[in-house]
């Protein structure tokens, strides 16, 4: 059951970057931005392109200025962020939506363009979050999101490349996360589907009029809002919402001489039973997990911790 809007969401007086925005779900993302309030760079390798998203921004009333940085190239990145402070004075908001695809099955894929995909969304991210995160952190507030997808979650045919990108930027969200904490830097991930170059071809005509960029944008607002979450997988798409978490069975523990590969497989049904599982936010709580399982066989006091 849906439950009605209780506030509005603006973004007057804040910063935001929108990398890859000049067509697709970014030009979707810095419109929606700007349209509730916020000065918008968008930031597109096709100057032209990004150019034309900014008049539709200022025609509307709204501030942004187009920048053509390689999200991989630091010094260009750090020009654009540069642009963004001598212009505002600030930077709030980081949107990581830059992207391609290379995508063949993983035995025809050649190195370069596995390494290439790698290169664009997870070190793009990597170069963008880093050009504004001591920013950030001095400002006690920021809102990040990275672009992950299905296709890293959950797997799909011939985008092995595409895949460990998009799951890797959910690697980087978790710590980012908890790094950010004490900055008030929010830092989520958005699992979009969306009608965009990148799914042309694909998905029939029928199901691309249901797949608005606009319904992910929604998510993307909300992501990077005052009273956003942090460490959140949405997933958007066709107008519908749903959260990925990854979840950790509670497990077993073995006697020593069941510490094989025999007595790993013959309680496998066990240690993969999804009753009592439940989602970590660090780490270390699987070590304290499987610590403490060995630690009540031996009856050892971890009071003192590990």
């Amino acid at each position: 059951m849906t439950q009605t809007t209780k506030q509005t969401i603006l973004f007057d007086g804040r910063v935001a970057i929108v990398t890859g925005s000049g067509a697709g779900l970014g030009r979707s993302h810095a419109l929606e931005l700007a349209r509730r309030g916020a000065k918008v760079v968008v930031n597109d390798l096709g100057f032209e392109a990004a150019q034309a998203v900014v008049k539709e921004i200022t025609d509307a009333g709204g501030e942004a200025i187009a920048h053509n940085a390689n999200v991989t190239d630091e010094a260009q990145v750090k020009d654009m962020v540069d642009h963004a402070l001598d212009r505002w004075g600030r930077i709030d908001i980081l949107v990581n939506n830059a992207g391609i695809l290379r995508d063949k099955s993983f035995s025809k894929m050649s190195l370069d363009d596995f390494r290439l995909v790698l290169d664009v969304h997870v070190m793009g991210a990597v170069v963008c979050t880093k050009a504004v995160w001591d920013h950030m952190k001095d400002a006690g507030y920021g809102r990040i999101v990275m672009t992950s997808s299905s296709s890293g979650i959950y797997g799909n045919f011939g985008q092995s490349n595409y895949g460990a990108a998009k799951m890797g930027l959910v690697g980087l969200m978790n710590v980012l996360h908890i790094e950010g904490e004490k900055y008030d830097i929010r830092v989520n991930a958005l699992s979009p589907t969306a009608a965009t170059q990148m799914t042309e071809g694909l998905i029939s005509p029928e199901a691309l009029e249901l797949m608005t960029t606009q319904s992910v944008s929604a998510g993307l607002s909300y992501l990077v809002s005052e009273d956003a979450p942090s460490r959140l997988v949405l997933c958007a798409g066709a107008g519908a919402y749903a959260a990925a978490k990854v979840y950790e069975t509670e497990g077993v523990y073995l006697q020593p001489d069941q510490q094989t590969a025999e007595g790993v497989a013959t309680n496998i049904d066990v240690i993969t039973d999804p009753e009592g599982q439940h989602p970590y936010v660090q780490g270390f709580q699987q070590t304290y997990k499987f610590v403490g399982k060995a630690a009540e066989h031996f009856g050892v006091d971890l009071k003192g911790g590990l």
